[in-house]
């Protein structure tokens, strides 16, 4: 009888049920491997977002994927193989990126296939738990202002929730394009958004924004419902609303064309040319993810319960292998 080989395996988070942080639970299973134009990526960190605890706790992805499942986008590590056809990478590049989005990556795991071209190389002299922290937050940030904006020097942009994971990323990102930027976090977070060049800043719990914010070009808005609705009213004629929620009956698409203003909504997506540009924010100086905590794979609940209090200044992270340089 021929030889048989047992399957490399891996450690991953996985979860069989919807519900809360608890559902979460560590396997071990099957390596994957990469099919043709795939990768195979060692992680060494990955990004914890709010559609992972979204998708964890309603037990459906966008495209009705079902458990059991992995949850998980961001991923930066270091390629352990290609598949055929890959030339634009090879084993022991340094990559991050965020695969097959929104299609399930599985990202909480010690390895990871995805399409080659939805990965590019990390930024020099960054570590994985800091790039981690990158994909989904600042591709959404960027495709937002830029792909969608187009912000250009001089312009008034106003981001909501400008302290947390998108937030704190598009504050930068609008910087370096040369924007006026306005955010509106709680007074606490306020020094904090100073620090990466926030020009002006609102305590949304003190103060009614939509009365003292006026003659915005762009506003980006990853709260959603009467938030986008009170942010018409600051935008100039012209402007564009740009909502990171999916819109329901009460998005004011129609309110927004009666003010000479557009509301769109945006889903981001795998975009290489992004992360190159992102990467290259972070190497000349202008980007930086900050970490609200770095947490070990096998504690992905903590991290979900620390990301649902919607209190962190930042990104959370999942440190998977044990060498993050």
């Amino acid at each position: 009888m021929p030889e048989t080989t047992t399957p490399p395996r891996m450690r991953a988070m996985s979860q069989d049920v919807p519900g809360g942080p608890e559902v979460l639970k560590l396997i071990e299973t099957d390596r994957p491997v990469p099919g043709p134009t795939e990768i195979l990526v060692r992680v060494h960190a990955a990004g914890v977002n709010p559609t992972d605890w979204k998708t964890r706790a309603r037990g459906v992805y966008v495209n009705g994927v079902r458990p059991p499942f992995r949850l998980g986008f961001d991923v930066s590590g270091v390629v352990e193989a290609v598949g055929a056809g890959v030339t634009v990478f090879a084993p022991g590049d340094e990559v991050f990126g965020m695969p097959r989005f929104p299609h399930p990556a599985g990202a909480y795991a010690e390895y990871v296939t995805g399409p080659a071209r939805h990965f590019t190389l990390r930024p020099a002299g960054q570590d994985h738990i800091h790039t981690a922290a990158l994909p989904l937050a600042a591709l959404t940030a960027w495709q937002a202002l830029v792909d969608t904006a187009d912000i250009r020097p001089g312009q008034r942009v106003l981001v909501h929730a400008a302290a947390g994971g998108v937030g704190h990323l598009a504050v930068q990102i609008a910087k370096a394009r040369g924007a006026y930027v306005i955010g509106t976090a709680r007074t606490a977070k306020h020094d904090f958004l100073r620090g990466l060049g926030a020009d002006e800043l609102v305590d949304y719990t003190q103060q009614e924004f939509a009365e003292v914010i006026r003659d915005v070009d762009v506003v980006l808005d990853p709260v959603g419902g009467d938030c986008s609705i009170r942010s018409l009213r600051t935008l100039r004629p012209g402007g564009v609303l740009i909502s990171l929620i999916p819109p329901d009956e009460t998005f004011p698409a129609e309110q927004a064309r009666a003010a000479g203003v557009r509301a769109v909504f945006m889903l981001v997506e795998p975009d290489q040319a992004g992360l190159r540009e992102i990467a290259a924010l972070v190497d000349s100086g202008q980007l930086r993810a900050e970490i609200a905590a770095a947490v070990p794979l096998a504690e992905a609940a903590k991290a979900h319960e620390l990301g649902e209090t919607g209190r962190t200044a930042g990104k959370i992270v999942l440190s998977v292998a044990t060498n993050q340089h």
